[in-house]
């Protein structure tokens, strides 16, 4: 649907803007560091470093629903689904066949969002307002809408967990507004849904889902400029959707900075030699 030179990015993640409360388990400078990798296409390493981490702290529920993000990601680059021409054709989201994940792959990825569900789950029955269960909870229900829209072909799926994951975000953003991650997922929705024909965004607005497509071009910037673990990915979405609006300039802006940041991530220097 879903990245400042490598030394000054990562100087910059594992600055105190953790999307954890106070408090919390979560270590931000390991997990900022496996989503680095995960950006630069080291998914092995980013295994790693998330499985460390997810051994000194069992308890915490972004360690794992992390892994499933590298995972998903693994299977985006496999399937060359992040490329822009992916997203600028409508018809690969309502007519494109079902593609075949690696079975090994699609086994880990549900077992390891499992294993974060549950982990979330209990943090929040205890406390319904632990910000790092809500953040997980948020980065649980994404991955799966984005597996069952973009891999899956599983639309209403996708929608409801998409909404899920939205009304998650509004909670947290309740809770702790500096979570500026969380914006990412109202982004999403209100962009993409924008995108439909207008008579699908009525229905899908009596579903109770956003269709608003100036909020989510907002939001996404609002993960773009302050975000922590998703800025990258927000930056991303932004690029796809400059070459939507046909800006050329904002577009290269985004990618010769993506570029830069992940030089071990050819997709960004290929999608910016389209449209230079």
């Amino acid at each position: 649907m879903l990245a400042l030179s490598i030394p000054v990015l990562a100087l910059w993640l594992v600055a105190d803007n953790s999307p954890a409360s106070s408090g919390s388990a979560t270590n931000p400078s390991a997990i900022n560091q496996g989503y680095l990798q995960m950006y630069d296409r080291q998914f092995e390493v980013a295994h790693k470093t998330f499985a460390d981490y997810e051994r000194t702290r069992p308890d915490d529920p972004l360690a794992p629903a992390s892994d499933a993000a590298a995972y998903l990601f693994g299977e985006f680059d496999r399937l060359h689904i992040l490329q822009s021409e992916f997203f600028l054709h409508d018809e690969n989201f309502v007519h494109a066949a079902k593609l075949v994940p690696d079975p090994a792959v699609r086994r880990a990825f549900d077992a390891t969002l499992d294993r974060a569900q549950k982990l979330a789950s209990g943090a929040l029955a205890t406390k319904p307002q632990d910000s790092n269960a809500l953040f997980a909870s948020i980065a649980i229900l994404g991955l799966r809408a984005d597996f069952d829209a973009l891999i899956d072909k599983r639309y209403l799926s996708s929608l409801s967990a998409m909404k899920n994951s939205r009304i998650t975000a509004e909670k947290l953003l309740m809770v702790d507004p500096t979570c500026y991650d969380a914006h990412l997922a109202v982004g999403v929705e209100n962009y993409m849904l924008s995108l439909k024909a207008a008579p699908m965004r009525w229905f899908l607005q009596l579903a109770g889902a956003q269709t608003d497509r100036d909020q989510g071009i907002e939001r996404l910037r609002i993960t773009a400029e302050k975000g922590n673990y998703l800025k990258p990915y927000a930056r991303l979405l932004l690029a796809v959707a400059a070459l939507r609006a046909r800006d050329r300039v904002e577009a290269r802006r985004l990618l010769e900075e993506l570029a830069q940041q992940f030089p071990h991530n050819p997709l960004y220097a290929e999608e910016l030699a389209r449209i230079r």
